[in-house]
């Protein structure tokens, strides 16, 4: 498999450590966002949202979406898991995943932050504070969240599909320097993701692209 992503990339990262946490081999493919290479071919032509991850598959066929790309290593290499077997406690899980892939990263995302600076015209400082708002936001519900389903990770005490998306975002928040203080959930389990090879070694700090 080749797994074309961008190092800063969170949605691309959520990647990495779902791959790194089923153990599976792969091909590093740099799309430099901030240089604009996601405009040009041939990553253009086969990616035609022009984002960040894509996945090409050993008989190459393109997938796109990063939790669309972690249901299906989770359905073609069952173990370990990354969604619970119980439906219930599936749902919880791509519930969780969703508050940070659904409703902070899309308002948060590179394109969304030069729209407001380049096209709007908005001051750094107004488009930081956009930032921070939205974060806090939704970490306020992922934290309420994980008082009920954490135990080692966001769900339990083995990592999941809910963690490989929080790691990312609290990477990301600490970029823009957002207050954190008021997630200690949130922060705990970070922490413990860390701790893990299959987070440390996808860092963004640690990737071939790191700049």
């Amino acid at each position: 498999m080749k797994l074309y992503n961008y190092f800063r990339s969170s949605a691309s990262w959520r990647v990495r450590i779902g791959l790194a946490l089923k153990g599976l081999d792969y091909d590093y493919a740099s799309i430099h966002l901030q240089k604009n290479e996601q405009f040009a071919e041939p990553f253009a032509n086969q990616q035609v949202s022009h984002l960040v991850p894509a996945l090409v598959l050993d008989d190459g066929r393109w997938l796109s979406q990063s939790m669309a790309i972690l249901e299906y290593l989770d359905e073609t290499h069952p173990e370990p898991p990354l969604l619970p077997r119980d439906p219930v406690a599936r749902a919880t899980v791509r519930a969780l995943a969703q508050d940070i892939g659904c409703d902070i990263h899309p308002i948060n995302n590179l394109r969304v932050l030069r729209y407001l600076k380049n096209d709007l015209a908005l001051e750094q400082e107004t488009v930081d504070r956009w930032y921070r708002h939205w974060v806090a936001t939704g970490l306020a519900i992922v934290e309420q969240r994980l008082q009920h389903t954490a135990g080692t990770f966001c769900f339990g005490d083995a990592p999941g599909m809910a963690d490989c998306l929080l790691v990312p975002q609290v990477y990301n928040a600490q970029r823009f320097e957002c207050p954190l203080d008021a997630y200690p959930t949130v922060m705990r389990v970070n922490a413990a993701c860390l701790a893990l090879p299959a987070f440390a070694n996808t860092h963004p700090g640690v990737c071939p692209d790191a700049a």
